[in-house]
């Protein structure tokens, strides 16, 4: 703890005392929890900001437990445009690695730390309704559709159950498995999974948190970072700057911020700090997307 110890003297107290009482979301990723100190770090930033009477939401995924689980069983993963198709028997692994595997190690890390955690999931109190995702690509020209499922979209949140959490002092720690409307479970992107439950709240900020420093014109240049753009110019860099993995962090952005949320972050998770760093400092880190220029 004593370099994020050392941080408070970095602190802008503007900035602190503006995020006072207020609601951010935090969405952290597979690749950022796979390295014990990470985590750790991870855990012990959040503790620093209850600490400072602002209001956490943990977001997580877990692709990397849930691909080491199906392994482990023996069940092999096959992807569609990025997305892991999902029958009835994969999704209760993916379930158990996500709500009975992530969720509660990072409910028990916070609580480690003094911080009052709960894990929960889009099935808790109906709080996320899905519904199944189609996914749409083109391939020579033509419009292709992909069964993948029990992958699934957001199509309602009901924020109270979180929001009786944060009244009474709690962090929620929510993992994205969620129900349709015949109860069936749905396994839905994390990132779009946060993004919606930030917009819904109208929190402060939308910050994921991943394993790179934020979007790089050039995947191979650690220099190309893109501090800001907006809606707009983010939408121009789909297909060259923006591809794989980061289109659901952007979109995740779009929706948040479509709905009102100030700010929205994406930030490398690994590095010591910056968690902090992005919230107190005017230091600049990462990407942040803005409605407006």
């Amino acid at each position: 703890m004593t370099s994020l110890n050392s941080l408070h003297t970095q602190f802008s107290e503007p900035l602190l005392e503006s995020l006072k009482g207020k609601v951010i979301c935090i969405k952290v990723g597979g690749n950022a929890l796979t390295d014990p100190v990470v985590k750790q770090e991870i855990v012990d930033q959040i503790a620093e900001i209850v600490k400072m009477d602002i209001k956490p939401v943990l977001v997580h995924g877990g692709g990397i437990e849930i691909k080491k689980l199906l392994d482990d069983v023996g069940v092999k993963s096959e992807f569609i445009g990025g997305h892991r198709k999902t029958d009835t028997i994969s999704i209760k692994f993916i379930e158990m690695a996500l709500s009975g595997g992530v969720n509660k190690e990072l409910v028990s890390l916070l609580n480690s730390a003094g911080i009052k955690a709960v894990g929960i999931s889009g099935k808790d109190a109906a709080m996320v309704k899905a519904k199944k995702r189609v996914h749409s690509e083109i391939i020579n020209g033509k419009q292709v559709t992909a069964e993948l499922g029990y992958v699934g979209d957001v199509q309602e949140v009901d924020t109270s159950l979180i929001e009786i959490l944060l009244d009474n002092g709690f962090v929620p720690v929510v993992s994205p498995i969620s129900s349709g409307i015949h109860g069936e479970s749905f396994n839905i992107n994390a990132d779009m999974f946060a993004g919606h439950i930030a917009g819904a709240l109208n929190t402060e900020k939308l910050i994921a948190l991943t394993n790179i420093d934020g979007l790089l014109e050039d995947l191979d240049d650690k220099n190309s970072l893109i501090s800001n753009l907006t809606i707009d110019e983010a939408k121009n860099l789909f297909g060259t700057v923006i591809n794989g993995g980061m289109i659901p962090k952007i979109e995740a952005c779009f929706a948040a911020l479509n709905q009102g949320v100030k700010s929205a972050h994406i930030i490398n998770g690994t590095k010591k700090g910056t968690l902090l760093r992005i919230l107190f400092t005017d230091e600049p880190i990462g990407t942040t997307i803005s409605r407006h220029s």
